[in-house]
């Protein structure tokens, strides 16, 4: 038997009274770890942090905005909690840094268009001259995107140049092209938007036709229900306060515009408000009993995203991009829809806006640049970010649901065959759930292929557990507001696909999952931090029972991340410090992995902190650090030793009780 098999269950061959003890004697918050494990002297650890975010993990692009605090902020001394909301983890590039034109050598046809005002070196000899230490480092002892690719794209400027370079005569190596088609074929990324077509979003030449014309049907039924909430409709012997002809021209004119605008609105009204104008032919999506990796801020980078793919998920979806970012062509939100191969079928695309015009032309831009890519177009309606909340968007959304469903029909218009899903919370405030009024809508008035509830409000945040029985509830009325609707409108068109509805929250064993489950009406459960704490948790779904991985186990997961950022993020000096980067964001989950081997009480659940421990070896000892440098540390057995440049401030003050170097 296999290392991993031979530490499975942990004493579940007997199920007998003595394990059900061991399952529901529990003291609250605590993770219990077998005597001869704890270190002794010490309390329960409260460096593992606060509150960490599920999806929610606070985005880089919005940390700025959000801070806390000032220079009147009363410092509080003894052990810092909370998050630091200033952070900055930007990255240093080369100070000189050579050409782009010359990455992969001199090419015929390809010279600087700045030439001697280019600011960048355009001799390779200077440069490598100028260029850092190649890297060394235990776990790759070449290039691990050339063995990807069969060729650097990173080229002269790669931290493994003479694994693929004769450094005497400065030609770098290839493999033969056949090779690289092979290659390329199996580990390629998809969802990339053309230069051009990002240029159109950024000029606003993007002809966004869709959009504009089912903006125009929202606009004018809105309009007619204005005017009848207002009694604005004029009667046609209405006097008029003022005769025509002492009108300015301009006047004149202007009211001709306004008139021949609202008797469009009017003819739209009458052609579309009884219609199903955003109806359109979708692909089918299927979620039941699929293994599905929640969206998460930050921490779910293709790189772990490719990671879990391999470990068993079947969906997975891209970090939150923000609409008007998209819409603008801004390069790093246009990066985040970008998939791996492996990704492929089962990616969806996740975006968080405020309004209908914001929905329609980010799902229309999406759809038109890199919908052969993506699966679903997923509205956040859940995001408790207090930025999104006060401009919006997010979970602000729950408390206009009339809005929410004005985007999710401009959405389903304008997204061509792809389907559209939304996630939604409980609520905005405790004790006031609102999503079974908010499904029924859903249901009636949207043509939504999904929906995902996470069982909490905005306002518990990650404070309380998730609540099933509610997440339950709202699963068997969406089923009877399915029926309610096609009787209603069964002699008005044709039956619709079964809603996938979907669970989320707290989900960090297989037992949970399947009990989840024991609803049929539950199509599937989504899981965030349980897969950030533990990334084979799927493999546990399949096998239907608990994995034990060994130390040695968990840093062969831990290099096949590192190799993919390593493809991702590039093996040049800027790459690998990005690479670092979020190789360290993933350890501020993964540290928090207890071994099952060491437990007196499993499985440990997301609110449980265990007391200061030591592994079964040094290597686990170490993969459960909560110290940042520690992690740092880790981080260079793969990207080699950290240079003084290198930037990494954790999101959680408690782990920064030391400082990276």
């Amino acid at each position: 038997m296999s290392e991993t098999e031979l530490r499975l269950k942990h004493g579940l061959e007997g199920e007998g009274e003595e394990v059900s003890a061991k399952r529901t004697n529990r003291t609250k918050g605590v993770a219990h770890v077998k005597a001869e494990f704890v270190v002794s002297g010490t309390g329960y650890n409260a460096n593992v942090g606060g509150v960490e975010d599920d999806e929610e993990v606070a985005p880089s692009r919005l940390e700025g905005e959000q801070r806390n605090g000032g220079a009147g902020t009363r410092k509080k001394k003894g052990k810092q909690k909370g998050q630091n909301k200033n952070r900055d983890n930007r990255q240093a590039k080369e100070e000189k840094q050579l050409c782009a034109t010359l990455i992969q050598g001199p090419q015929e046809g390809k010279e600087c268009v700045y030439g001697e005002k280019c600011r960048f070196i355009h001799d390779i000899r200077e440069y490598l001259e100028h260029k850092a230490p190649e890297m060394e480092c235990e776990q790759f002892s070449s290039c691990p995107v050339f063995e990807s690719l069969g060729f650097c794209p990173m080229g002269f400027k790669c931290k493994y140049l003479s694994s693929h370079c004769d450094m005497e005569k400065l030609v770098l190596v290839k493999l033969p092209e056949e090779q690289r088609t092979k290659l390329w074929d199996a580990n390629h990324e998809v969802n990339h938007i053309s230069g051009a077509r990002k240029l159109d979003l950024i000029k606003r030449r993007f002809p966004f036709e869709k959009s504009d014309f089912v903006l125009e049907i929202i606009d004018a039924i809105q309009q007619e229900f204005r005017d009848d909430m207002n009694g604005a409709t004029e009667s046609p012997g209405a006097e008029k306060d003022e005769d025509d002809s002492v009108k300015a021209p301009q006047v004149q004119q202007r009211e001709k515009e306004v008139a021949a605008a609202r008797q469009r609105q009017k003819d739209l009204y009458l052609k579309y408000h009884d219609t199903r104008f955003f109806a359109q032919e979708k692909k089918v999506l299927d979620l039941h009993h699929k293994k599905i990796l929640s969206p998460l801020t930050t921490v779910g980078n293709l790189p772990y995203r490719r990671l879990m793919r391999s470990m068993g998920a079947d969906v997975t979806y891209s970090e939150m991009a923000l609409a008007v970012p998209l819409i603008q062509g801004t390069n790093s939100e246009w990066a985040l829809p970008k998939a791996h191969c492996s990704e492929l079928p089962g990616f969806g695309v996740q975006i968080a806006c405020s309004k209908p015009w914001q929905a329609a032309k980010a799902a229309e831009a999406l759809a038109a640049n890199v919908g052969g890519g993506v699966s679903e177009i997923n509205l956040n309606s859940g995001c408790p970010i207090d930025l999104l909340y006060r401009q919006g968007s997010g979970s602000a959304l729950l408390d206009n649901p009339a809005r929410m469903i004005r985007c999710l029909n401009a959405m389903n218009y304008v997204s061509g065959d792809i389907p559209i899903s939304v996630k939604l919370r409980t609520g905005t405030k405790d004790n006031h759930p609102m999503a079974i009024g908010i499904c029924k809508r859903l249901v009636m008035e949207t043509d939504v292929a999904a929906i995902t509830l996470h069982g909490r409000t905005r306002q518990q945040r990650y404070t309380k557990s998730a609540d099933w029985e509610y997440v339950g509830k709202v699963a068997n009325a969406v089923r009877e507001y399915e029926v309610e609707r096609e009787e209603k409108l069964k002699e008005s068109r044709e039956g619709k696909t079964r809603i996938q509805f979907v669970g989320n929250g707290d989900c960090n064993n297989w037992e949970d999952w399947y009990k989840h489950l024991e609803n049929e009406n539950i199509d599937s459960v989504m899981v965030a931090r349980g897969a950030l704490i533990k990334p084979w948790i799927f493999e546990e779904v399949e096998a239907k029972q608990y994995l034990d991985k060994s130390s040695s186990e968990r840093l062969e997961m831990l290099k096949n991340y590192a190799k993919f950022a390593m493809d991702h993020w590039g093996t040049d000096e800027y790459g690998i410090a990005q690479c670092r980067r979020f190789f360290c964001e993933f350890m501020s989950f993964f540290h928090r992995y207890v071994p099952m081997g060491i437990c007196e009480r499993y499985p440990v659940l997301l609110n449980e902190r265990p007391p200061n421990w030591r592994g079964r070896d040094d290597l686990e000892t170490w993969l459960g650090s909560t110290d940042v440098n520690d992690w740092v540390k880790l981080s260079d057995l793969f990207f080699g030793k950290a240079t003084d440049k290198f930037v990494f401030q954790p999101k959680h003050k408690s782990n920064s009780h030391t400082v990276a170097t």
